[in-house]
């Protein structure tokens, strides 16, 4: 529960403490306490705090409090423009400088010529400037923070306005490292296990054997003559072209519900679940077909791309199925994957193996075809290695 702001400054590091040891919100917390310090008549007109992230996207993000306006989140991808621009930052001015504190004077110019963002917040009425740097543990790349503070009142801030700040720093940065660390932890798993399989994760499910039998759409996608390109090309030039293959299948999996649990080298392996008796028409199915042909919309973009530049070219396979998986963690006591496993996904992994052999770049087996309300052109029935009944096979029109 959010406890209520305080009315003075002198009871703000106890409502810090007390904020984020029961709150998640970075947003709540900052919002806290440029009112406690506005109530108090410290005219705060901007402040920022800039935290690093591990995340494949971003580099950082930054939450802005604007007096009189929503706070915002803004965040900085990884590339030379974020290089450069942290470059002719204030924070990497003092971090050069081995320094915990820096003030510009922005109605007198300081600072304005070689740092771009003082200079931007002196255009639009602010007078004075001061940042704050907080350390972190070295032991990660989590290596700290940035709160800096403006204000637009004449004459700027006063020196007791600052030193009521400073004494909040070392609270307040205690508990942005947490905040960060939990915000972290959810980029981390959503990034390795994805979004569904993070959060089970981050509620506890976490020992092995621990799962759930659920009913789900089963993608698995293969790109043909992956091992050929690994032997006679550059690894990372191969590396750079699987990524671009893996963006055009995986981005429709996740933009039609589905969750990436895997990637196979050069393929990978989703799920969209389901109700625990699928109807037929089935969404998990439909959304699954949607993603698929996407997919290999997309891929063939790709495809498209690279031979005009007389690059190689990879074809998608994906192969649609449906049934129960065991969705839960296995592995070893130690180091675990959060997956799905069981007869159905096994059979899908033979299903794609004939896409070669009958012509076709999307086979869908007649459990998953029959939930959809798509027009379908229907194969023939075959036998699959270590299956027990032969599948009737379908692909699209």
């Amino acid at each position: 529960m959010k406890p209520a702001t305080p009315n003075q400054i002198v009871d703000l590091p106890g409502w810090i403490v007390q904020y984020a040891t029961t709150n998640d919100s970075a947003e709540d917390l900052l919002d806290g306490v440029c009112s406690t310090f506005v109530r108090g008549d410290v005219p705060l007109w901007r402040v920022s705090i800039a935290i690093p992230t591990l995340d494949p996207q971003f580099r950082g993000a930054t939450l802005h409090w604007r007096r009189d306006s929503a706070i915002q989140l803004e965040t900085a991808p990884h590339g030379a423009e974020t290089d450069e621009w942290f470059q002719q930052s204030p924070i990497f001015a003092l971090q050069s400088e081995g320094a915990k504190f820096g003030r510009w004077k922005l109605a007198k110019g300081e600072g304005c010529d070689v740092h771009p963002s003082l200079r931007d917040i002196c255009f639009e009425g602010g007078t004075d400037y001061a940042m704050f740097l907080v350390e972190f543990s070295p032991a990660t790349s989590l290596t700290g923070a940035a709160i800096s503070i403006a204000t637009d009142r004449a004459g700027g801030f006063e020196d007791t306005d600052l030193t009521s700040f400073r004494e909040v720093v070392p609270v307040l940065g205690l508990a942005i490292y947490r905040l960060v660390l939990f915000l972290t932890t959810g980029q981390m798993l959503d990034s390795y296990l994805g979004r569904m399989s993070g959060a089970r994760v981050m509620a506890g499910e976490i020992v092995r054997g621990q799962g759930r039998i659920i009913s789900a759409a089963i993608l698995l996608a293969d790109l043909s003559g992956f091992t050929r390109l690994t032997d006679r090309e550059d690894p990372m030039d191969v590396v750079q072209w699987l990524n671009e293959h893996l963006e055009a299948i995986g981005n429709p999996v996740i933009e039609n519900g589905g969750e990436i649990l895997k990637f196979l080298g050069d393929g990978l392996l989703a799920v969209f679940p389901a109700e625990a008796v699928a109807a037929e028409p089935c969404g998990a199915c439909e959304a699954a077909l949607r993603a698929a042909r996407e997919a290999v919309r997309r891929n063939d973009a790709v495809n498209a791309r690279r031979k005009g530049s007389g690059e190689p070219q990879l074809p998608l396979d994906i192969a649609l199925h449906f049934g129960e998986v065991v969705y839960g963690n296995v592995g070893t006591s130690r180091r675990l994957d959060f997956t799905a496993i069981g007869r159905a996904v096994n059979e899908v992994s033979r299903i794609e193996g004939l896409c070669g052999q009958l012509g076709v770049h999307l086979l869908l087996s007649d459990l998953f075809a029959r939930r959809c309300r798509s027009d379908l052109r229907q194969l023939g029935t075959f036998e699959l290695r270590g299956v027990e009944f032969p599948l009737v096979l379908s692909t699209t029109n």
